[in-house]
């Protein structure tokens, strides 16, 4: 059922579309002439799309037998304002035809008839020039074409697909799809050792279909040899929160500088980026006049990097009724909200996991983590192409697993989740989320996995606490866990893949914290200007702040190791060369305490509990030393062999100047 009012939604967008794009029977709209006056009366079908050859002819359809003259000129005017003048070769009171010259390039065009001094308008199409192909069109195909190499060479076993149904090319180069166009796109699964040509950030790798779905279309690919591809790197951006407020747009122009810094210390690799959702932020689209425009505007005139596009739920729609419709913006600015692309060795699947079909058009988004049943149909046929011995990583928005004191839990719709791992049995499955504002990770060693290789790589925010750290306390960007806001780095070669984090604004050996407890404590002295007659539920909120870091001298030491997994090791020496007992704890952050939360809460018109502030999460460590000058050597080594180290002189101050950035 959920399909077919999918299907009947876009038909009614296809439809409105058609009839704007002036394919109402060609009815004259415009009348460019002295005194605006109708001289002339011409009547024609304007599809919404014209694929057509260089020099090749195009037949119109005429309406109630009101045909141009062959002494008229058919007009196509880009949107850059370029003019193609097109003879009219021949006419009948069925049809008339025209034949492109061999300048016009594919775009969107207004179409006018110019007879003498008259010119009339006759509303916009999509022009789209294509190689002319000899080959059988099957009865029900809907959507063909062909994938080239830049040279002009056919590529052939190419996948391709409408989020529905999936086929590969042929010898030639050529697709068809028996299409019910409900997903509104065709898009091709990247080849290994291919890219293809990107609208500022924006791979294009898809076609946003033009007509109703009983209207055959034909869309092209055209890709590029990319040379010693197997070895590359993957940049991981979890949540931005674009929304012109708290100082985003200038903590992110500091976060894009320490990317396109790092992009030019290892400049001569390829490298490639995924957005892992919630680019924006949809309360505010309306309200700050920032939605998916701005955003790319903001991203597009700072990094000239290919970015794939995960959707997250704060880029769905709240004013809309239906998981569809609450995605049709995302879809019309970003493109398809699921599909596959392989790089190197590796291949790469990006999955809607929210569900918004529950939206009430209010901003209490009732939303569900699920991969819906038509996403796992289409990745089953989608995997079908990628042997078992390829490993996949899988971008989402929402974690699929959650950490516990004893270990994880599934924090997804179970049913989906356990059918999404019964298609991936059997490969080597990446995922990497975000949504959280946490850090954690997943390896196979966790119980939570079975028997699959899987992970999961929970990334941290670029955006931190929604950019409300770096505001408050600027140099500071944490997430509410406290680990620093930055972008995982994946360094793949082969089908080997190494991951690490990098926090913005810090070298990449950056990898930890620690804290003397003993000078780490917080009291209601923190916040005086909280006001007396703040909620007792609020209240409580920072005392439990003031329980975890009382003042005392028990001699501990707290750190935090923000992209620790199972396979990590952690120790900690002492000047006298003693080895300290290391136990694994639940904390709140006092950094991200003192930055963000002292400052949420000390405010005089306080009445409800602040957003954004510390919360209790995995991944510290306790040891306790001797006495209070005892120092330490605290060393991390992750998988891959890298160690991190800190000589950490004690007593240590607590101070935030301690903290900023390098």
């Amino acid at each position: 059922m959920k399909n077919k009012i999918k299907y009947l939604l876009f038909l009614a967008i296809i439809l409105l579309q058609h009839t704007a794009c002036g394919s109402e029977e060609g009815k004259v709209v415009d009348n460019i002439v002295d005194g605006g006056e109708e001289q002339f009366e011409v009547l024609f079908e304007l599809p919404a799309s014209i694929d057509i050859s260089q020099g090749e002819e195009y037949v119109f359809k005429v309406k109630n037998g009101k045909p141009p003259s062959t002494s008229d000129l058919f007009i196509l005017e880009s949107e850059d304002g370029i003019t193609h003048a097109i003879p009219i070769i021949r006419v009948t009171l069925q049809n008339f035809t025209i034949r492109v010259d061999d300048e016009l390039e594919s775009g969107n065009y207004n179409v006018y008839i110019r007879r003498d001094m008259l010119k009339e308008a006759f509303g916009k199409t999509h022009v789209n020039i294509v190689k002319k192909i000899d080959f059988n069109l099957a009865e029900n195909t809907r959507i063909y074409g062909i994938v080239t190499s830049s040279d002009g060479a056919p590529l052939k076993n190419v996948v391709v697909s409408d989020g529905v149904e999936v086929t590969v090319t042929d010898e030639d180069g050529i697709y068809q799809l028996n299409s019910s166009k409900q997903q509104g796109f065709v898009f091709i699964s990247i080849p290994g050792g291919y890219e293809v040509s990107s609208n500022g950030v924006l791979p294009q790798f898809f076609h946003r279909l033009k007509e109703a779905p009983n209207i055959v279309e034909r869309f092209d690919f055209t890709l590029e040899k990319i040379n010693n591809q197997d070895s590359y790197k993957v940049f991981m951006l979890g949540d931005m929160h674009l929304a012109n407020r708290v100082s985003d747009r200038k903590q992110f122009a500091e976060f894009t500088n320490d990317l396109k810094l790092y992009m030019n210390n290892h400049s001569g690799k390829n490298m490639y980026a995924i957005a892992l959702g919630d680019m924006t932020w949809d309360v505010y689209w309306i309200q700050n006049n920032f939605f998916f425009p701005q955003y790319l505007n903001t991203v597009n005139s700072q990094l000239n990097l290919q970015i794939f596009h995960v959707m997250g739920n704060h880029d769905y729609d709240y004013s809309q009724t239906s998981d569809f419709t609450a995605e049709y913006l995302y879809r019309n600015h970003i493109g398809p909200t699921y599909y596959s692309f392989n790089i190197g060795e590796v291949h790469f699947v990006v999955l809607d996991n929210f569900d918004a079909s529950e939206y009430d058009g209010t901003i209490t988004r009732k939303i569900k983590k699920t991969i819906a049943d038509e996403q796992l149909e289409w990745l089953v046929k989608d995997l079908s192409y990628v042997d078992k011995s390829t490993p996949i990583v899988i971008a989402m928005h929402a974690q699929v697993f959650y950490p516990t004191a004893t270990g994880f839990r599934y924090d997804h719709d179970v049913n989906n989740t356990d059918k999404f791992f019964n298609i991936l049995n059997g490969y080597e499955a990446h995922f990497v989320t975000g949504h959280l504002h946490k850090l954690f990770n997943v390896t196979p060693e966790d119980d939570i996995t079975g028997s699959n290789n899987f992970y999961e790589h929970n990334s941290n925010a670029v955006c931190g606490s929604w950019w409300w750290s770096g505001h408050l306390t600027p140099g500071v960007n944490l997430s509410r866990d406290g680990s620093p806001g930055g972008y995982g780095i994946w360094d793949i070669d082969g089908t080997d893949i190494k991951w690490r984090y990098k926090a913005t604004g810090w070298p990449e050996d950056y990898q930890f914290r620690s804290y003397d407890l003993n000078n780490v404590h917080f009291s209601m002295d923190d916040v005086p200007l909280m006001p007396s007659s703040v909620p007792t539920e609020t209240r409580k909120v920072f005392e439990e702040y003031i329980d975890a870091y009382p003042e005392n001298n028990d001699n501990e030491v707290l750190i935090k190791i923000w992209n620790w997994n199972s396979n990590w090791t952690l120790t900690v020496v002492d000047e006298n060369g003693e080895n300290l007992t290391v136990e694994e704890v639940w904390a709140y952050d006092p950094l991200h305490i003192a930055v963000l939360s002292v400052k949420r809460f000390n405010v005089p018109d306080l009445s409800v509990t602040p957003n954004f502030i510390t919360e209790r999460f995995t991944n510290f460590f306790k040891v306790q030393a001797k006495d209070a000058d005892v120092d330490l050597l605290i060393t991390v080594k992750d998988e891959f062999g890298n160690t991190w180290t800190e000589d950490m002189k004690r007593p240590r101050v607590f101070s935030i100047d301690e903290y900023l950035r390098k």
